[in-house]
């Protein structure tokens, strides 16, 4: 074969193998893709899974709230969010809380009232729990105690001792009940420091030291509906005096089974007059008893929160450093543990109230007790009358 016919025939195939695999390549991106199975909709699931859940329908006693400028609201709130508790109508006069609140925690608008016997009359509550100014609380007991209506206000019972008398003489003419609550009722920490004092084991008690705050309501971020009154002397009653010293006054008297103190000193603090400029944020309470002496540390001005208790006993010691830990020293045996959780109806305030509602007679030498908490307003009038004369107080 020719040199010129070789190179014709080299060509030729050259060219044959280009076009095959053009064909192929372009066969390739022609053929359409395998098309997915498409599953059938379950419209059912659908529905199911976009539609929330309704909110479970709550029992127990109907429940009223009057007020909703205490921060705390949104404890009680969100029990009812979750339908823990049978709030049947909430008594408040600024309608831009109704907004605040019912988007919140989804409140039907029906729930509202501007008026709080309105509320009551209308919707029959066994209980109202108050979320207002302390200096108010007198209010919602000259309504609801007439009613028939029982009561638990947030701590501490009144704004003034004057105005306490006032709601312990209505509580007893119209046979209601009148509780105070106290976060620290629902600690397990302290209860088992009260159960381990109750059996003796560290002895007579000799020495309670309290310490109760944070660094300030405004520096925490209280709203400023709270703040427009917490920082008011009239409608709080005082500053950090009142709004911790409270807790040290009210487990003091638990502890010491409501006996009445001898004597009250006091001195109080202005370290934020800019931020609070009416009241006092730092208050040392001691309260004297004929065999035993308690100190209530009570301040805006800590570096953190705090709320821990500390109880010398003829024996031993115990501390607790918040609401489960505590440490117990009995000679040279020491023992750092967490309480044991409460069991129901001490663990919370709405198993606490629906007990004292079927039985109000156990509940009468209890943290929360009308009985107590006039001991309480007795501790903090004391105090701010030593603190204005400068002199010891003998009650």
């Amino acid at each position: 074969m020719n040199k010129n016919l070789k190179q014709g025939l080299k060509i030729l195939i050259a060219v044959f193998m280009l076009n095959s695999v053009y064909v192929f390549k372009t066969s390739a991106q022609t053929v359409p893709a395998a098309t997915p199975t498409v599953q059938p909709v379950d419209t059912a699931k659908v529905k199911k899974d976009t539609i929330p859940a309704p909110r479970p329908i709550p029992t127990g006693p109907k429940v009223g709230i009057a007020g909703l400028n205490h921060d705390h609201i949104h404890l009680i709130l969100n029990e009812f969010k979750n339908g823990r508790v049978n709030i049947v109508g909430i008594a408040e006069p600024d309608k831009k809380l109704w907004a605040k609140f019912g988007k919140i925690y989804n409140v039907p608008d029906s729930l509202f009232f501007e008026d709080l016997r309105t509320m009551c009359l209308k919707r029959k509550p066994a209980i109202v729990l108050g979320y207002n100014a302390v200096g108010k609380h007198i209010d919602i007991v000259e309504t609801c105690a007439p009613l028939g209506i029982s009561i638990m206000v947030e701590k501490p019972l009144a704004a003034t001792l004057d105005q306490a008398k006032r709601m312990e003489f209505l509580a007893l003419k119209y046979y209601i009940n009148l509780l105070t609550n106290y976060e620290t009722t629902w600690y397990p920490s302290v209860v088992s420091a009260y159960n381990t004092v109750k059996t003796d084991s560290i002895g007579m008690i000799r020495k309670m030291v309290f310490h109760d705050g944070h660094e300030g309501p405004r520096e925490i971020g209280c709203s400023e509906d709270f703040l427009s009154w917490l920082t008011d002397p009239i409608l709080n009653g005082a500053g950090a005096l009142n709004d911790f010293g409270c807790y040290g006054a009210n487990m003091m008297t638990w502890f010491m089974q409501g006996q009445k103190p001898i004597a009250v000193t006091a001195i109080a603090r202005h370290y934020k007059p800019t931020v609070y400029p009416k009241v006092e944020d730092d208050a040392t309470i001691i309260v004297e008893y004929p065999n035993a002496t308690g100190l209530i540390e009570a301040s805006w001005n800590w570096p953190f929160s705090i709320k821990d208790m500390e109880v010398f006993g003829a024996k031993g010691y115990i501390h607790t450093y918040d609401k489960d830990s505590l440490e117990v020293k009995i000679h040279n045996n020491v023992r750092s543990f967490k309480a044991s959780a409460l069991p129901s109806p001490e663990d919370a305030p709405v198993p606490y109230f629906t007990a004292a509602l079927k039985d109000p007679i156990k509940s009468r030498d209890d943290r929360s007790s009308l009985k107590y908490n006039m001991i309480v307003m007795q501790i903090l009038d004391a105090a701010k009358r030593s603190i204005k004369e400068g002199k010891r107080i003998v009650l």
